[in-house]
């Protein structure tokens, strides 16, 4: 509810994602946590909340006891910032800070008992009488007390001071305790907490989660972010239920009319088709078709591309007729690489949200599942995640093609992830031998919005395009992995060469 005054109202973090995660921001004259171990990103999400409240013409002021003047704008510097308008007050060492020509006067906290550098922060807070405040950090004034109880009480006076300043606080602690200090967590109004991860293999991994924030429901669980140039990006988790929207019912095809036979006339919007089937069986190249078709309608494509190169994506479709490179250029075709090792779960399905709602994306192909799989942290967290992804497409009315490939060339398959039960439609794909020959078929094992063939056809793949054969009658097997035809070779889709 608003107060006449304005008294905790939210106040912009400076960071678009945690705006969205608090309902608008932090309290207006609240103190805040921000917790994280060294490396997590606290110094920069705190850069960013002053550097917003500069550009609004509010009062700012940078408390540190931790790092010097010179190393806050060494750091603003590699982000493309000026921290102008932001006030600085060291409490550290004159020896950390070599700039001579420093504006802001040093106190040796060096020298200084704890109630003394306590008073001291409290009373440039007093003069300065800022708006948005930093207190850098926490940990000093830990190792200052000596004691849990001390500690206790300053962190409790701080807080009380802050309070009847009418400023908005971010007071950072980066976890030096061997153990978690709750204490900080009942003084606080919010406690948010950054954590940095190191996988097995491939890049860190941070992620944020909203511990506490009194009077807010805000969005829990673990959010990712990257540091990159320009700040903290935060990519809040994808709830499908936000999302919800409506849309027309139609059938889109592939322009290849026997295979839209076989799908009882094509794919409906708002469901996902799952295209599975071992390596080299023409998985990616049947998504293709429906993104080609996609595009001459005049549709706007998203493809995550996890186990191909743009390059080779590109070259291979031109090589079957279909030239993608047009339509890449005019920014009707997203071709987004993915490289598993690099790429958060958070970050991948922000992408595909912006694709949708900031582009228009009526088709989004992901190549392939089992790439997907592999960018995740922890894989019993891929169903859930799917789930929303697959969910949020659904209701925005979008063709969802999911590519997933079997382990295994010949024989017994089996797919690393069983995502069957979250897609509409599935297509199987098979290799079988027939007439001394390799050949590619084609079935649909599911279909949930409609009818569909029960038959098997022959997929025939070539510089021409896909072609697909009439219903193959003779076929045993094909479930299992090891399909046989018994069939005659008049009934296999001919050679061009013997066409002609």
């Amino acid at each position: 509810m608003q107060n006449p005054d304005g008294d905790a109202l939210p106040v912009s973090t400076g960071v678009a994602g945690l705006d969205y995660l608090l309902r608008g921001g932090y309290a207006r004259n609240r103190a805040h946590l921000v917790e994280g171990r060294p490396g997590s990103g606290k110094t920069t999400l705190a850069m960013q909340f002053l550097l917003d409240g500069a550009r609004r013409g509010e009062r700012c002021l940078y408390i540190t006891l931790t790092e010097s003047r010179r190393e806050l704008l060494n750091i603003a510097a590699r982000h493309g910032w000026t921290l102008d308008g932001i006030e600085i007050v060291e409490l550290v060492p004159p020896e950390l800070s070599l700039d001579p020509r420093q504006q802001q006067s040093l106190v040796h906290a060096s020298d200084l008992e704890l109630g003394e550098t306590v008073h001291l922060a409290m009373a440039e807070i007093e003069r300065a009488k800022p708006d948005r405040l930093v207190f850098d950090s926490l940990s000093e004034i830990r190792l200052l007390s000596e004691g849990s109880l001390r500690y206790r009480r300053q962190v409790h006076a701080l807080r009380s001071f802050l309070l009847i300043q009418d400023t908005t606080a971010i007071l950072l602690d980066d976890l030096t305790a061997e153990v978690d200090d709750l204490n900080l967590h009942s003084l606080s109004h919010a406690v948010l907490r950054l954590e940095h991860l190191a996988p097995l293999y491939g890049a860190e991994r941070r992620r944020l989660r909203v511990i506490k924030m009194r009077g807010t429901a805000f969005r829990g669980g673990f959010h990712d972010y990257v540091i990159r140039r320009g700040g903290l990006t935060i990519y809040p988790r994808l709830v499908a239920a936000d999302h919800r929207s409506t849309f027309a019912e139609a059938r889109v095809g592939s322009g290849n009319a026997a295979l839209d036979a076989l799908l009882g006339g094509g794919l409906d919007r708002g469901t996902s088709t799952m295209l599975i089937g071992p390596s080299g069986v023409g998985k990616s190249t049947v998504a293709a078709a429906y993104v080609m078709a996609a595009l001459n309608r005049g549709e706007r494509v998203l493809m995550l591309a996890f186990d191909e190169t743009t390059g080779v994506l590109m070259r291979r479709c031109r090589g079957l007729g279909m030239d993608l490179a047009p339509h890449v250029a005019s920014g009707q075709l997203r071709i987004e690489q993915i490289d598993p090792a690099e790429i958060s779960p958070g970050e991948m399905a922000a992408r595909i949200q912006d694709a949708v709602e900031r582009q228009g994306a009526g088709i989004v192909v992901i190549d392939s599942l089992t790439g997907y799989h592999n960018a995740m942290p922890e894989e019993r967290f891929l169903l859930l995640q799917m789930h929303e992804i697959l969910t949020y497409l659904n209701q925005q009315g979008v063709v969802t093609l999911l590519i997933l490939a079997q382990h295994g060339m010949l024989g017994t398959m089996k797919a690393a992830v069983d995502l069957t039960y979250l897609s509409d439609t599935i297509l199987l794909f098979r290799a079988f031998e027939a007439a001394g020959e390799l050949r590619r078929a084609i079935s649909v094992a599911k279909k949930r919005t409609g009818g569909h063939e029960a038959t098997i056809r022959e997929l025939r793949i070539d510089a021409n395009g896909i072609a697909v054969g009439e219903p193959l009658r003779r076929f045993r097997g094909i479930m299992t992995g090891v399909p046989t035809f018994d069939g005659e070779a008049e009934t296999l889709l001919p050679d061009h060469d013997a066409d002609a």
